[in-house]
């Protein structure tokens, strides 16, 4: 059962310090196995969180290989990074790349190609990371089995 990563963005209005509402965009990563899971988990962990109505105004599926987490208070940013694994195809004495993509929570770009670095560390490729961005991801929610999913896959 192989889960994937969506991006899902929300909609709603926030009453600023000046008491005038402005239009907010938030992005969040849900772990789902379809589009339709993705907006009911989206829905149903926002939904706590916000006062007023909220839009779900888009679930978009990003491939993600790796999902590099911290349990540190201060790294609050996650930071896509873009990997190429090198391997040599012995046969034609070529080098080839692997693309991959992963995502680390880090305070600082520093911090974040720190993480990633001793994450690759335990690869068998010789590695080169060729970007690292900031996203305006806020939030990620890992997939979590409960005894209504239990109870649908049986």
């Amino acid at each position: 059962m192989m889960n994937s990563w969506f991006e899902c963005k929300v909609n709603y209005d926030k009453a600023g310090e000046d008491g005038l509402l402005t239009r907010v965009n938030e992005l969040y990563l849900v772990d789902a196995m379809s589009f339709t899971e993705a907006e009911e988990r989206i829905i149903r962990e926002i939904e706590p969180m916000l006062t007023g109505e909220f839009v779900v105004a888009s679930i978009k599926k990003v491939k993600i290989n790796e999902l590099i987490d911290s349990d540190i208070d201060t790294d609050d940013r996650w930071w896509k990074c873009r990997v190429m694994l090198i391997s040599i195809d012995e046969e034609k004495g070529v080098e080839k790349t692997i693309a991959t993509l992963s995502y680390v929570k880090a305070a600082t770009l520093n911090g974040a190609v720190e993480y990633l670095a001793s994450f690759m560390e335990k690869s068998v490729y010789p590695y080169r990371i060729v970007s690292v961005s900031e996203t305006p991801i806020l939030d990620v929610f890992n997939y979590q089995i409960t005894n209504e999913t239990h109870q649908k896959n049986v």
